[in-house]
């Protein structure tokens, strides 16, 4: 994504009461799907798992505070998707870094457990994806919530093709190495959103020096 914020509609702050709405079930979707993850993630000894729940808990945290300042000072919203965007980036540097740890500790995950509960995610964020698609373009606050809606799903999938790999190889490095994916996509996709925040942060600077 372009650092500028001039290839998005960044008039849209997130105040239609629909997006709302669909922004609150996103924020239900996503914690309701954490709790059944994480304890999955530990019983199939999966570490894509780990890092596919731990993402659905952050989104969960994230949105809440998206919610909170819709239709707030630009300043606020930006610093607001700022902070998110550096806490995707210590979530994928934590899942990056724990993934390393895992090869030297390789144990094999369970299939049945990686593929049933990656399927239910990849069904919960399909369906997050299609109530806030319409409002993928807007400010920088508006626009993470879509990214990471949209990282999820693509993580989701590689998760199933992670269960796919364990199964056909009879190993636990598909799972590393989807893992290790993933916390690429996390690093990303916080680069991207911080680039937008401070370019909007800086436009606004500069808007404000010159009234």
């Amino acid at each position: 994504m372009s650092a500028g914020c001039g290839c998005h509609d960044v008039n849209f702050q997130g105040l239609d009461p629909a997006y709302k709405r669909a922004l609150i079930i996103v924020i239900f979707i996503n914690a309701f799907m954490f709790l059944i993850e994480m304890p999955m993630g530990f019983v199939g000894n999966s570490q894509a798992l780990k890092a596919d729940a731990l993402d659905f808990l952050a989104d969960t945290l994230t949105y809440g505070i998206s919610l909170l300042v819709i239709g707030k000072a630009l300043s606020i919203r930006s610093k607001v998707a700022l902070l998110k965007g550096f806490s995707l980036l210590a979530m994928g540097l934590w899942v990056l870094g724990s993934t390393i740890y895992s090869v030297f500790y390789l144990n094999q995950p369970t299939v049945l457990i990686m593929g049933t509960v990656g399927f239910a995610a990849l069904a919960a964020n399909l369906l997050s994806v299609l109530l806030l698609v319409k409002y993928k373009d807007g400010d920088a606050n508006v626009r993470s919530v879509w990214l990471c809606s949209r990282n999820d799903a693509i993580n989701n999938i590689m998760v199933l093709i992670a269960a796919s790999g364990v199964w056909a190889t009879n190993t636990g490095w598909p799972d590393l190495i989807v893992a290790g994916i993933m916390a690429t996509i996390f690093i990303s996709g916080a680069v991207s959103i911080i680039r937008q925040a401070r370019s909007e942060l800086a436009h606004e600077k500069v808007h404000n020096a010159a009234e």
